[in-house]
C-alpha cells in the first residue's frame, strides 16, 4: 500500500486530500507544523512513506506573519526530512500561482518552495513544486478560503452576496489539486482542468444553481464538470437545510403521480431496487457524482457521515408521503428498510455508470 506524510491535514485543501487518498487505497501520516511541531515526530511520520506533501501554509495574516510563518513551516519539514530513514522518493509543494509575483505573499511561498527544494535535493528525492490556482470545493471556510465558498454559503442560507471588485479568476476544484498532490494527475492534465471565470460571472452561475434547486430539488445544468462542481459545493453549504426534499404527489381516482427529479441538463441515470426488512445498502461516499435516494413504498433510514467526522445525521422517511436525499459528495452514506415489508427505492445519480470509474468508495457511516 502506498502511503504518504502531509501537513495541513486538517485544513481544506488538507481534508480533500485525505478524501482523494482514501478512494486511492492511500495510507496517510499527519505532521504538526508551527508551534506544535516535533522533531521526533514528524520526522517518524516521514520516515518509511512514499510520499511527503506539504499542505500547510499561513496566508491570513500580517505581512511579517505570512513571510515568518510560511519561512518556519518550510523549514521545520526540511528538519525533518533531512534525518528521515528512508526519506520519501517525493516531495511535493502546494505552491501557489502567486509565488514571485512581488507580494509577501508570492515571496513567502516562493522561498518555501526554495527551502524544500534543497532538502528534497539532499534526500535523493524528487521535488515536485505544484503551482495551484484559487481553489474551491465543499466544505470551504466562507469569507476565508475562496470567493465561491462566500457566494454558496450566502445563497444558500438567504443572503444578497455583492461583488466589491470583478475581475477574472483561475479556478481549481480541490479534489482534481488533490489528485495532482498525489500524483494521479500531471501537470498537463491539470492545467486542463482549470475554469477561467469572472467573480460576476460566479455569481451568476451560482445564483442560477441556487434558484433552481430551491424549487424542489430540481437539478441545474451540469453537464459541463465545473458547474457540477459548483454545485457540488453549493450543496455541501446547503445542508442539511431543505433535507429531505419532499415531493409534490398529485392524486385522483387512477392513484398518485409525483416527480422524482427534473433535471435542466447533462447526463442521468436511474435505478430502482427494493430492500427486505432489516437490511441495509449503501457504506460509500461519492468524491464528484450527484446521487438521489427516492422512498417509494416502505419505511427507510437514511443515514450520512462527512468522512473523517464522528457526527451522523438521520432521516426517517416513509412511502406514504414520497421524498427525496441527495447525498452530499465526499459523504459516506447508506439506507436501511426499518419497516415490515420491502423498500422500494429510486436512485437517480448524473452520470452513467462506468465500471471502469465507478466513483463508489467503500465507506461505512
Amino acid at each position: 500500500m502506498t502511503r504518504i506524510s502531509l501537513t495541513g491535514a486538517n485544513g481544506f485543501l488538507g481534508w480533500h486530500t485525505r478524501g482523494a487518498a482514501h478512494a486511492q487505497g492511500i495510507s496517510f501520516a499527519p505532521i504538526a507544523v508551527g508551534d506544535d511541531f516535533d522533531l521526533a515526530a514528524a520526522t517518524d511520520a516521514i520516515s518509511g512513506t512514499d510520499r511527503l506533501i506539504h499542505i500547510a501554509g499561513v496566508n491570513r495574516a500580517s505581512d511579517p506573519e505570512v513571510l515568518e510563518g510560511n519561512i518556519r513551516f518550510a523549514q521545520q519539514l526540511a528538519s525533518a526530512l533531512d534525518r528521515a530513514t528512508p526519506a520519501p522518493s517525493v516531495v511535493v509543494f502546494a505552491n501557489s500561482t502567486q509565488a514571485g509575483n512581488g507580494t509577501t505573499y508570492g515571496a513567502a511561498k516562493q522561498e518555501a518552495a526554495d527551502i524544500l527544494r534543497g532538502a528534497a535535493g539532499r534526500a535523493g528525492a524528487e521535488f515536485v513544486d505544484l503551482h495551484l490556482p484559487n481553489l474551491f470545493g465543499e466544505h470551504g471556510r466562507p469569507f476565508y478560503n475562496s470567493v465561491v465558498a462566500t457566494f454558496s454559503h450566502l445563497l444558500a442560507s438567504g443572503g444578497n452576496p455583492e461583488i466589491d471588485q470583478d475581475r477574472e479568476l483561475t479556478l481549481l476544484h480541490a479534489q482534481n489539486a488533490a489528485d495532482a498532490l498525489l500524483g494521479s494527475v500531471d501537470d498537463d492534465a491539470l492545467a486542463a482542468l482549470d475554469a477561467r471565470e469572472t467573480v460576476t460571472g460566479l455569481l451568476t452561475r451560482l445564483r442560477e444553481i441556487s434558484s433552481v434547486y430551491s424549487r424542489g430539488g430540481e437539478i441545474p445544468d451540469i453537464a459541463h464538470p465545473f458547474d457540477r462542481d459548483l454545485f457540488n459545493t453549493y450543496r455541501a453549504a446547503a445542508f442539511p437545510n431543505g433535507t429531505p426534499i419532499r415531493l409534490r404527489r398529485h392524486a385522483d381516482n387512477r392513484g398518485s403521480f409525483f416527480e422524482i427529479v427534473r433535471s435542466h441538463g447533462g447526463a442521468g441515470q436511474s435505478s430502482f431496487s427494493t430492500t427486505v426488512s432489516g437490511v441495509t445498502r449503501g457504506d460509500h461516499y461519492h468524491r464528484r457524482k450527484v446521487e438521489r435516494f427516492t422512498v417509494i413504498s416502505g419505511e427507510a433510514t437514511i443515514k450520512l457521515r462527512k468522512l473523517f467526522s464522528t457526527e451522523v445525521f438521520e432521516f426517517r422517511l416513509d412511502g406514504t408521503s414520497p421524498a427525496s436525499i441527495d447525498m452530499p459528495t465526499m459523504w459516506a452514506h447508506n439506507i436501511t428498510n426499518v419497516g415490515e415489508t420491502d423498500l422500494y427505492t429510486s436512485f437517480w445519480s448524473n452520470e452513467l455508470f462506468d465500471s471502469e470509474r465507478p466513483d463508489t468508495i467503500a465507506e461505512p457511516v
